[in-house]
């Protein structure tokens, strides 16, 4: 049943391909704009790249996020997910894993011409899938409690934003300083193990954080 759920989210997503393209095409457009406006200088474009990467990716997954719950709310689905005979913790972990294919996994995907546009190296752009591999998802499990609170308030994006943003940035600083670390030839393993702390506590935490948040929007 849970993995029906994924499924038809995955579905859902691909129908309508706009909630693929358009968080794509969002980030595409601010990695991209960044070195036409500061100029083809190579160092400093190394330099900038971890913080221009992970900025674009932070705000991509929010202009994703939104729509995370919104549909099922709108047209009942949602309600009826939470009469279903399997833990609500379970159904919300199946459509955060559907989210992240959509969201997520395309920036790993673009990766390679990421690095190539900031001018990385492998060892470089490596440490920088790593970190999207691992961030990306803790995003999307942070930004689901977030979704979960506001739910049922018609312009939700704003108050969205000013609840996961906070808990978003320890993830930005230290996915920036992995890569950073592998520019300057540094050990990196600290940082990534930190990350997979982050996403795992967020694996852990939010399906039931989210849960109860979806409990007392529709109540």
């Amino acid at each position: 049943m849970i993995t029906q759920i994924f499924w038809r989210d995955l579905r859902l997503a691909f129908r309508n391909c706009a909630e693929i393209i358009n968080p794509l095409w969002f980030f595409l457009i601010i990695v991209t704009l960044f070195p036409l406006s500061i100029g083809p200088e190579p160092q400093l474009l190394r330099q900038i790249a971890p913080g221009i990467v992970w900025v674009a990716a932070l705000l991509s997954s929010l202009l994703a996020m939104d729509r995370l719950f919104r549909d099922d709310w709108l047209d009942g689905s949602l309600q009826q997910m939470m009469l279903m005979p399997v833990p609500l913790s379970l159904v919300v972990l199946a459509k955060v894993a559907a989210h992240w294919v959509v969201s997520g996994l395309p920036l790993l995907i673009i990766s390679p011409l990421i690095a190539t546009l900031f001018g990385l190296s492998v060892a470089e752009w490596q440490v920088l899938a790593l970190t999207l591999l691992l961030g990306t998802p803790t995003l999307s499990f942070i930004g689901a409690i977030g979704v979960g609170l506001t739910v049922g308030l018609r312009r939700g994006g704003v108050l969205l934003s000013l609840l996961v943003l906070p808990l978003m940035i320890p993830l930005l600083i230290f996915a920036t300083a992995a890569v950073g670390a592998a520019q300057m030839l540094l050990p990196v393993d600290g940082y990534l193990a930190i990350l997979g702390a982050f996403l795992a506590g967020s694996a852990t935490l939010s399906p039931f954080a989210t849960a109860a948040a979806l409990r007392i929007s529709v109540q």
